[in-house]
């Protein structure tokens, strides 16, 4: 997992691929926890028999429960140097280009975009995220992640 322990060493990071995370099964229970998180219980995503005869033969997951992950991936896959808070500022340029059918297995590729320091104990990370489904042939989701740090 990379490490960084200035956001001076992170800035020689930017526009590079920094990680790419564990895979991740998408059951039908977490989409399910997600539909009730959000009241977002469209037949597409919890009704298994009328999903199975719609245009993906299954349900499939959420676009916004796919893009929630990245804070996850994140998370796991690098380490950014202490801060006292850290905080999702806004997610740029979304796109869902494929579905993500119950049962596949996603990761997200990370890239450092921009590293900007807007005061002296703050700093803004923008991240180019790529989410992959296991054996699919384009991503499944590809947004810009901005995360402010306040050291």
């Amino acid at each position: 997992m990379p490490t960084f322990d200035t956001f001076q060493a992170m800035q020689a990071a930017v526009g590079t691929e920094v990680a790419v995370t564990d895979w991740l099964d998408i059951t039908q229970a977490r989409i399910d926890r997600f539909a009730d998180a959000t009241d977002d219980h469209q037949w597409i995503h919890v009704d298994a028999a009328r999903a199975a005869q719609g245009p993906f033969g299954g349900t499939i997951a959420h676009g916004f429960l796919t893009l929630s992950l990245l804070s996850r991936w994140l998370g796991e896959a690098v380490r950014v140097p202490p801060a006292r808070m850290t905080i999702n500022y806004g997610v740029n340029r979304v796109r869902f280009p494929a579905p993500v059918p119950v049962g596949s297995r996603l990761r997200a590729r990370l890239v450092l975009q921009a590293l900007d320091r807007l005061a002296p104990d703050q700093w803004q990370a923008t991240w180019h995220a790529t989410v992959e489904r296991h054996g699919g042939d384009k991503p499944v989701c590809v947004a810009e992640m901005l995360v402010r740090h306040y050291a």
